[in-house]
C-alpha cells in the first residue's frame, strides 16, 4: 500500500522514490494499492494549492492496475483502537487498513513501524 506521499513520488518519475522501490511498485507481479483516504488527503491538499495532483488520478491508478482500498467501518474501528503514536488521521487510516488487509506500507514516515505494520522505505 502506497502512503500518500509515496503515491506522489511514484507518479513523479523524477521524484525522491528509490529506484528499487519504484521497480517493486512497477512490477506487475506485485499487488499495489492506495487508500481512499490518500485520495481524499491529496484532493484536500491540491484544493489548498499545496500540491499538484493529476486531474485524472483515478484513471491513472486504474490504468496502472493499482487498487484503491475503500474505507470501511472495520477500518474505522481498527484506526480508533490504534495508540496515539501518530496524530495524522489520514496516516492512521492507512496504517489501520494495512494492518487489517495485511499490506506492507511504502512510506518515508518514521512513525509507521511503531504500529507493527510492515514498512518498505520509500527512499
Amino acid at each position: 500500500m502506497l502512503d500518500s506521499h509515496a503515491l506522489l513520488w511514484w507518479l513523479d518519475r523524477d521524484g525522491p522514490m528509490s529506484a528499487d522501490v519504484r521497480s517493486m511498485v512497477d512490477d506487475a507481479f506485485n499487488e499495489v494499492a492506495v487508500s481512499a483516504a490518500s485520495i481524499w488527503e491529496l484532493g484536500i491538499k491540491a484544493a489548498q494549492g499545496r500540491i499538484q495532483v493529476p486531474a485524472d488520478l483515478l484513471v491513472e491508478l486504474d490504468a496502472m492496475e493499482i487498487d484503491v482500498v475503500d474505507v470501511t467501518a472495520i477500518h474505522g474501528e481498527v484506526a480508533a483502537q490504534l495508540p496515539r503514536h501518530h496524530g495524522d488521521p489520514f496516516d492512521r487510516m492507512i496504517i489501520a487498513q494495512a494492518l487489517h488487509e495485511d499490506y506492507a506500507v511504502v512510506s518515508a514516515d518514521r512513525r509507521f513501524p511503531d504500529y507493527g505494520v510492515a514498512v518498505v522505505s520509500a527512499r
